[in-house]
């Protein structure tokens, strides 16, 4: 106890009686990152798969194109009129005389479509009735052809007297969800035809009236956002094309070097869900790299007509139809399109329907579960051989460091890595200013090694390697390190051959994954 009472009193005695500042050095060392890297995550998906049990393949399916009958099927805002004046005049009608019942057909503009029945799942009518007569009416309107559970539409209105000026009105918004519309028209011969009856009598408690031949008794109904979920008709033979672009942003960071891919394949189905005949195409295909080098599949299925039989069945038991494309070595480009390495693809398509015209005498269906699409599908095993692929990345950071306090003069990012992986990487770092000039380069002192370089794991049977990299940050770095302001990493992928160590393609094993190990090591001058 004495002997820690001295020393604490001797600490004292030299902190309160010390003239100038005292500096000395530090060594600290901080874990950063521990963690591992595998494709594990990506089985579920189907993006990985593993056939033998050993190696991985690549199977990447995505849907290009899903439309549906909201897609083929537009129904414009329509409005329907119904007026009707007296042929001659008409005086002493009694009260509760029914003087009006005229049946009239309403066509609505569907642009070549031609409809003999449809579905709404959603919409509605607004619906206004005008009296210009000086007394109380009663106003009933029918559409005999627009039922809900099989019961056809009827409103009857009051409507309070006006003047030929200055009609009575009445108005009503009605929903139109799960109605169906029959639009052959009053013959049932007909398309887009909807059939309505306008009947008006006067008030059978309310005097006697006359009418004149002036007067107009009349009716509006405004069909509104009608969206449909099954029609039955000639849908037309409309063209429907387009260019569909698609990302994949990890591969912007390639910015130099090749990669070799063999075995690849490229499967395009176009799948037909409606009761109408289809004729499709591929009008193109291409991809740029962050190079900006482009390059366009070609292929003698590249601009081919596809002639693809409607869908069989009904909605509850609908069976679309289906035709691939193929794309191989032997009929295309292939290889050459996805060593490209294009972060940025785009694939043109084409579709007409009814190629041939209205050959199902308007009996052409689609249901709310018919669906036309386009999917894609990447097929190869994963075996890669890269040569100098080189991936770039860059992070932000602010350090302020003060030489007249307490700072960091030098040090060291420190990575251990256990890798089994068949493929090689050496790391460097680019120190960049807010203006992206490169300050300072550090190359790690070694590289993370291949697994071909290591030896077998007895507990799982994987080739391993272990490396340690080590990024020396100097005394003249840190001694600028608040002007840098940007990390930009740069990692240079190779696969080695074990023997000769050359780039060669190499099978990914099942399994794979690199474990990493990042501390920093600081070497400080603490001042007091």
């Amino acid at each position: 106890m004495k002997q820690l009472l001295f020393f604490i009193f001797l600490v004292f005695i030299l902190v309160s009686c010390k003239k100038e500042k005292t500096s000395w050095n530090s060594e600290w060392a901080m874990p950063l990152v521990r963690d591992t890297l595998s494709l594990e995550n990506w089985y579920n998906d189907s993006t990985l798969e593993s056939t033998n049990g050993t190696t991985l393949d690549l199977n990447l399916s995505r849907t290009l194109l899903n439309i549906g009958i909201d897609d083929l099927i537009t129904i414009q805002d329509t409005i329907i009129t119904q007026k009707v004046s007296p042929s001659f005049s008409i005086n002493n009608i009694p009260p509760g005389t029914k003087f009006i019942n005229q049946t009239e057909e309403h066509t609505f503009n569907l642009d070549g479509v031609l409809l003999k029945k449809v579905t709404i799942s959603r919409g509605f009518i607004k619906l206004k009735v005008y009296n210009p007569l000086g007394t109380r009416l009663y106003y009933t309107i029918q559409l005999p052809n627009a039922t809900k559970n099989g019961i056809p539409f009827e409103q009857t209105y009051i409507v309070e007297g006006g003047s030929n000026s200055s009609p009575g009105t009445n108005e009503e918004t009605i929903d139109l969800s799960n109605f169906s519309l029959d639009l052959r028209g009053v013959n049932n011969l007909s398309f887009n035809k909807l059939t309505s009856i306008l009947s008006v009598k006067s008030d059978p408690n309310g005097s006697v009236v006359s009418l004149s031949t002036s007067q107009v008794f009349k009716f509006d109904a405004q069909f509104i956002d009608l969206a449909p979920n099954y029609a039955k008709g000639y849908f037309g033979n409309s063209i429907i094309s387009d260019t569909t672009t698609f990302n994949l942003n990890a591969l912007n960071k390639i910015t130099a070097g090749n990669i070799d891919l063999t075995n690849s394949s490229l499967n395009f189905e176009i799948e037909n869900g409606a009761k109408v005949s289809l004729n499709a195409k591929l009008t193109m295909a291409q991809n740029t790299n962050n190079q900006g080098n482009t390059t366009n599949l070609t292929s003698s299925n590249i601009g081919n007509d596809i002639i693809i039989s409607q869908a069989m069945g009904t909605s509850s038991n609908l069976s679309p139809c289906s035709k691939s494309i193929s794309f191989n070595s032997s009929n295309s480009n292939i290889e050459q399109f996805l060593e490209n390495a294009g972060a940025t693809s785009k694939i043109g398509y084409c579709f007409q329907l009814n190629p041939w015209g209205n050959t199902s005498g308007g009996n052409d269906e689609i249901f709310s579960n018919s669906r036309i699409k386009v999917k894609f599908n990447a097929a190869m095993p994963l075996s890669i051989g890269a040569d100098g692929l080189t991936l770039r990345d860059t992070f932000d950071i602010n350090i302020q460091n003060n030489d007249v306090k307490t700072h960091i003069h030098s040090g060291a990012f420190i990575l251990n890595t256990d890798n089994s992986f068949p493929i090689s990487c050496q790391p460097l770092l680019y120190l960049m200013d807010e203006n992206n000039f490169i300050l300072y380069t550090i190359i790690g002192d070694s590289q993370i090694s291949s697994s071909i370089q290591g030896t077998i794991d007895p507990k799982d049977g994987l080739m391993k390697k272990k490396s340690t990299v080590n990024f020396v940050v100097d005394e003249s770095i840190a001694k600028n390190i608040s002007a840098i302001k940007k990390v930009v990493i740069e990692t240079i992928f190779n696969t080695p051959n074990a023997s000769s160590g050359l780039s060669e393609i190499q099978s990914i094993p099942n399994g794979a994954s690199l474990s990493v190990r990042l501390k920093l090591k600081l070497n400080a001058k603490i001042i007091t």
